[in-house]
């Protein structure tokens, strides 16, 4: 039998497939350039999931060409006339499949791998769970067009095979309305767009879409190796029950991942040394990097009188709505790979409660913080952040510090800090108005 599954590898679509799904998926990662997956690697294995959208359908109409093979070579005449079962020819070319699309999913994760390897150190274990899933839809995917390329066995039903389950895909939010829950059993791509840093995917969603999957496999098994209509019918029973476990598992909520946080993730994890800086744990592999400027950023507050001693990033989260503990002595920044953390420290010493209304107008913090640091604002377009319009009013007003005595600008830079932090900052405080 190992001989019979080493001639399928070798001579059937699985190396090809294989590749190609190896290859395709790369790129999609290298086009992403880490904005989807660069935070982690529960990250990396929802952005694989998403890219399912392109290889799901690669791996079906993959397998409806392979399913086609014996129609292609004129054999299905001669294998009827032997007495050897269907499923004993079938179950190795299924295996072959099965592997060959295996093996290019997971070249694909560790081409994504080694792009986060140095700086992803937190690895929580719902990643394989993420990962298996899908696997698991490759599979179905190759065997699903096996058996479709067996039944159909033309030239044209490979390609429509492809566009067809891509428009399956792509539909199946839209069929599934109001209950985005629903959309979440059937399709492996939903809802794992651009993960947050913080993101999580529950177990009882990957086991439902595990039964799901592993439903839809078992029913491409029987009817690639069943020899009539009435073998082919008992298909439908694992589609069935399997669409039945799966509803029953998945918890009947919309934006059940979007909302899904891992706390672990968000645990702050310090530098050493002093002064005090904190990361939260997704974020802990760069921290040596970021300690670096973001202690030179304190430094450069350490002119004002109270100013703050240490600096946590800003593990606030929106849906469910949760705020870190607003302290005067701490500055909160947000983490980024195009962060420039030395500004965002000393621009964020002038934020307040995150509930506060009566905040610094973002020009004016980025005048009194430019002021400190003795440079003029200028607008990073590289970099997200402020919008440009911002930068142009904090550039007059920076330029009106610039000519006032120093004691005087201090003083302006100083009482818009009092106020931030108090919650009682009013337009025109850093020109020179009353609050």
């Amino acid at each position: 039998m190992s001989r019979v599954f080493g001639i399928e590898l070798r001579r059937s679509a699985a190396i090809g497939s294989a590749l190609a799904l190896a290859v395709v998926g790369t790129l999609l990662l290298v086009l992403d350039a880490g904005a989807g997956f660069g935070d982690g690697w529960m990250q990396l294995a929802m952005t694989q999931r998403l890219y399912l959208a392109v290889l799901w359908p690669l791996a079906l109409a993959a397998g409806a060409w392979q399913g086609r093979r014996e129609h292609r070579t004129r054999v299905g005449e001669l294998f009827a006339s032997t007495p050897r079962p269907v499923a004993q020819r079938v179950l190795p070319t299924l295996g072959a499949m099965a592997v060959a699309v295996v093996a290019g999913y997971l070249v694909m994760g560790a081409a994504g791998g080694i792009w986060i390897a140095r700086t992803a150190e937190y690895f929580p274990v719902q990643v394989f769970a993420v990962t298996a899933v899908g696997v698991l839809a490759l599979i179905a995917a190759a065997w699903l067009g096996l058996a479709v390329g067996r039944l159909l066995p033309w030239l044209p039903v490979a390609p429509a095979l492809g566009v067809a389950g891509l428009g399956l895909l792509l539909t199946i939010p839209a069929a599934t309305r109001p209950r985005g829950w629903l959309a979440l059993v059937f399709s492996p791509i939903y809802e794992m767009n651009m993960p947050g840093s913080y993101a999580d995917v529950p177990t009882r969603v990957s086991a439902a879409q595990a039964a799901w999957l592993a439903a839809l496999a078992a029913a491409a098994v029987l009817l690639s190796t069943s020899a009539g209509w009435r073998a082919r019918t008992a298909a439908l029973l694992p589609v069935a029950v399997g669409a039945a476990v799966a509803i029953a598992v998945m918890p009947h909520q919309n934006r059940t991942v979007t909302d899904a946080i891992d706390p672990v993730a968000k645990e702050l994890v310090c530098a050493g040394g002093t002064p005090r800086v904190c990361v939260a744990r997704v974020h802990s592999g760069r921290i040596d990097d970021l300690a670096g400027p973001a202690r030179e950023g304190l430094k450069v507050l350490a002119t004002l009188p109270g100013a703050p001693a240490e600096v946590h990033e800003n593990t606030a989260t929106y849906r469910p709505e949760w705020y870190p503990e607003f302290r005067a002595d701490v500055v909160l920044v947000s983490v980024g790979f195009d962060t420039d953390l030395f500004e965002e420290v000393v621009t964020g010493a002038f934020d307040g409660p995150p509930t506060c209304e009566n905040v610094p107008a973002p020009a004016e913090r980025l005048a009194a913080a430019h002021w400190l640091m003795g440079r003029q604002p200028v607008a990073d377009q590289t970099r997200d952040g402020y919008a440009a319009e911002y930068y142009a009013e904090a550039v007059q007003l920076w330029q009106g510090l610039q000519r006032l005595p120093r004691a005087e600008a201090q003083a302006r830079v100083l009482a818009l800090r009092k106020a931030a932090v108090t919650c009682t900052a009013a337009e025109g405080l850093l020109a020179g108005g009353k609050g």
